[in-house]
């Protein structure tokens, strides 16, 4: 019976990064994985989804050139191709974990995990096999969560993980769901020729970041072509050539939209109902598993991290997460992961980032609440790159200035974004974003005006 000291159920980005840096810090470790390295992240979600996202953006900026002087004819897309560089693009980052493991004398082992006292049985090709370890982590991730009546069949009906392995570009979508997943694939759909339909329930796309954010990119979307529909409810469908007619209830009662596809994105699951938790005695809420600050479950040696445990469902909080929870197993001095300190990023276009508090948030909270925004049009790279949608906006406190959050819409944010996590991260205050020196002309300036805004010293706005 193999032994380690350290186990890890899951390969993606949560589970490797913890599976390394535990070999880093003398641990024997394995890797239990029952897909392929990378996890859902690598292999059906950001990586693949994030190659789709850059050749629509290319093929945008193409159809765009002529007004900028580039005058390029008979520009067309081969959208089988762009889902094929996709899976290429997938294949080359789970090799590129697999050697990691090798690397890093880190056992990869697969098969299907399953908590036992003292280890993991791992299941495949119907043969069990135990591995035992001084601690186990748990780094299962999720699945795309579904709604009632709409079964997933592939071909009217899809998820995210049948989208991205689709290489027909439907003439027409409708999208359930205006969060991160759905506005991405709206604007990929959009950009290849498909007419698109999104359908939010809240009042603003992108529910739960700053309602600035998502009234900015509906903007940006019916400029696109894009149809919107926010404060819309979806009632039901109905399968019928070419496709399907779906109801949803809004403000002004129901109505029909008739469509090729159906993509249903409203969120995911975490994949917690077949690791033997309940017999473990393994705490849970909602299907998620509960931890403490240090990814400790209920059951000493067992750890968890990631979308198994929420509420921040995102790779790089994963890979933060697994890295506390395998210093504190090795008995290293390690502060817990703070959610406000996590950056979200969204990479349609205009892209979407944000990290902190909302402007909601922080005003219920009390005291004093400043507020700064400044708008890329405003901006003369933006201007000069032919890139002025969108703002960059700095919540911050009144007595201090203290940067309470930071969200940004516009081309690039994403790669901003680095500069507001920084400043939470250092506890910067408005005066010392203002007292850093930002080049010119770059989009980043746009940072340095927000911060001016705030403290009432706008230049260029």
């Amino acid at each position: 019976m193999p032994e380690y000291d350290l186990i890890v159920v899951g390969a993606g980005p949560g589970g490797y990064v913890a599976a390394i840096r535990a070999a880093q810090l003398g641990l024997r470790t394995a890797v239990v994985e029952r897909d392929r390295p990378g996890g859902v992240c690598g292999n059906w979600g950001c990586i693949p989804s994030k190659a789709i996202l850059a050749d629509a953006a290319l093929f945008a900026e193409l159809q765009a050139a002529a007004a900028r002087g580039i005058v390029a004819d008979n520009i067309r897309a081969d959208f089988g191709r762009v889902i094929q560089r996709s899976r290429e693009v997938a294949d080359r980052q789970a090799k590129g974990v697999e050697f990691l493991f090798k690397k890093n004398n880190v056992s990869y082992v697969e098969g299907t995990g399953r908590l036992t006292r003292g280890g993991v049985v791992v299941t495949k090709d119907g043969k069990p096999e135990r591995l035992a370890a001084r601690h186990t982590l748990l780094a299962t991730g999720s699945a795309e969560r579904t709604l009632p009546g709409l079964e997933i069949d592939g071909a009217v009906v899809m998820t995210s993980r049948e989208a991205l392995a689709r290489r027909k570009l439907p003439t027409s979508v409708v999208i359930i769901g205006g969060g991160a997943v759905g506005v991405e694939f709206a604007y990929v759909y959009r950009c290849f020729g498909a007419r698109v339909t999104v359908v939010e329930m809240a009042a603003t796309l992108l529910p739960g970041m700053d309602a600035d954010l998502g009234r900015e990119l509906e903007r940006a979307f019916r400029r696109q072509g894009i149809e919107v529909l926010t404060g819309h409810r979806y009632e039901r469908i109905e399968r019928k050539p070419p496709g399907a007619e779906v109801t949803v209830t809004g403000p002004s009662g129901p109505a029909t939209v008739v469509a090729e596809c159906v993509l249903v994105a409203v969120g995911r699951r975490p994949l917690s109902g077949d690791l033997g938790l309940e017999e473990a005695g393994i705490q849970t809420r909602n299907g998620f598993v509960v931890v403490d600050a240090h990814m400790r479950t209920s059951v000493g040696g067992v750890h968890a991290i990631g979308d198994l445990v929420g509420p921040l469902l995102l790779a790089h909080v994963a890979s933060e997460q697994g890295v506390v929870a395998v210093e504190t197993m090795a008995r290293r001095e390690v502060h817990g992961v703070d959610p406000t300190r996590m950056p979200i990023c969204i990479y349609c276009l205009p892209e979407v980032a944000a990290v902190g508090l909302t402007e909601a948030e922080a005003r219920s909270r009390g005291g004093g609440v400043k507020v700064g925004k400044f708008p890329f049009r405003a901006l003369g790279k933006a201007m000069a790159s032919g890139h002025t949608d969108g703002f960059v906006k700095i919540v911050s406190e009144d007595r201090y200035g203290a940067v309470l959050g930071v969200h940004m819409i516009g081309t690039g944010v994403t790669e901003l974004i680095a500069e507001g996590v920084l400043a939470r991260s250092l506890e910067a205050t408005t005066a010392e974003l203002i007292g850093t020196v930002h080049a010119h002309p770059t989009m980043a300036e746009a940072l340095r005006e927000a911060a001016l805004g705030a403290e009432g010293r706008a230049v260029n706005a």
